[in-house]
């Protein structure tokens, strides 16, 4: 299950201290105007180090594409792409490699499933492999900016107790990365800072939520019974690394409404020609499809499962062990992973707007 996705799919290999990360994408229409500096851009906003909130690991997380791109515009072949890890510490987990069990992690699943597990910082299990999903929907989005006119950004709408007070529609989406948190709302993402420094000055981490957003969707978009978007971008957003929740629209919120209150009342748009919902109570889809209005979703992860301390734990064998406190290690994980939940909306969205193109 290395591979995402049907019409638009990406496959990612490789290792969090391996040789490299990388991956390859199928279905990706010729003519597409792709560069570079369009992957890279995505991967640095990704990429470890970058901030005083983030892993002090060393990556620049170079891309290389491989093939499927000639002077500039898409093949219509496969894209491969290539990052090659440069700041590798096997070391840091010998403890894993003498069979400890660190919580909150899968090396217990994995060994009970597999037998074994690459000790490696978690191998595939790792975020790492995330940067594959993360260039991968940076060529998804410029599909999809290029040809449907569809635009997805995310941001993180809360840290810890600290939320985002701020309705997505009001949101400005140009302040997503005007501070290392990625909270487009300075006052605010103050807070959500201060909030991470202090979970790394008491050796704990943090979690929190991500709100996305989609726009310029079609009418119609996903299948009706076993396509339906919600489950489609449900299943991509449960994918990824430490996400414990997932909900579309008002979500939970909305089993506290009565249905008057949270059905989206249809009104005649004189611009479009057409009727449409007066507010956005669904979250852009009613009946697993499109409605044309935003799309919009909240994600929620759970703090950082390794703790810069001593942790006490088991063997595989059963016999106490204790988790060193080494090992390079995000308090929080949340503003790595805002490309990542745009990459992965992209993508599914990208494998929709293929199948809705064709018929499928």
């Amino acid at each position: 299950m290395n591979t995402f996705g049907t019409l638009f799919r990406l496959t990612t290999f490789g290792e969090s201290h391996g040789a490299a990360v990388g991956g390859i994408v199928d279905g990706c229409p010729a003519g597409l105007p792709l560069a570079v500096a369009d992957i890279q851009a995505a991967l640095d906003r990704r990429r470890p180090g970058q901030s005083h909130l983030t892993t002090p690991r060393q990556e620049a997380d170079r891309v290389e594409i491989l093939s499927g791109v000639y002077d500039g515009q898409t093949l219509g072949t496969p894209i491969a792409f290539l990052v090659r890890n440069e700041d590798q510490r096997p070391a840091d987990y010998a403890a894993l490699a003498a069979g400890a069990l660190r919580p909150g992690h899968a090396e217990f699943t994995w060994r009970r499933k597999y037998g074994h597990v690459d000790p490696r910082g978690g191998g595939r299990s790792s975020a790492r492999e995330t940067l594959a999903r993360v260039a991968g929907g940076a060529i998804a989005a410029a599909l999809l900016r290029a040809r449907a006119g569809i635009e997805v950004r995310a941001w993180v709408s809360s840290v810890g107790e600290i939320d985002l007070n701020v309705p997505p529609e009001e949101v400005d989406v140009s302040l997503i990365d005007a501070t290392p948190v990625r909270c487009p709302h300075p006052a605010t993402a103050a807070r959500m800072m201060a909030r991470i420094e202090a979970a790394r000055a008491a050796a704990d981490t943090v979690g929190g939520c991500i709100t996305g957003v989609a726009t310029g969707l079609p009418v119609g978009l996903g299948e009706p019974v076993f396509g339906k978007l919600p489950a489609l971008l449900g299943a991509a957003m449960l994918g990824i690394n430490a996400v414990k929740g997932f909900e579309i629209g008002d979500g939970f919120g909305a089993a506290r409404l009565p249905g008057s209150a949270h059905n989206d009342a249809f009104v005649f748009d004189e611009a479009l020609g057409r009727a449409r919902p007066a507010t956005n109570h669904a979250g852009g889809v009613l009946g697993g499809l499109t409605t044309g209005e935003p799309l919009r979703w909240r994600v929620a992860f759970k703090p950082v499962a390794t703790l810069p301390r001593q942790t006490p734990t088991l063997t595989v064998g059963g016999a106490a062990a204790t988790i060193p406190a080494k090992g390079r290690h995000d308090p929080c994980v949340l503003p790595r992973a805002v490309p990542i939940v745009e990459a992965m909306a992209a993508l599914v969205l990208a494998d929709l707007w293929l199948a809705a193109r064709a018929g499928a």
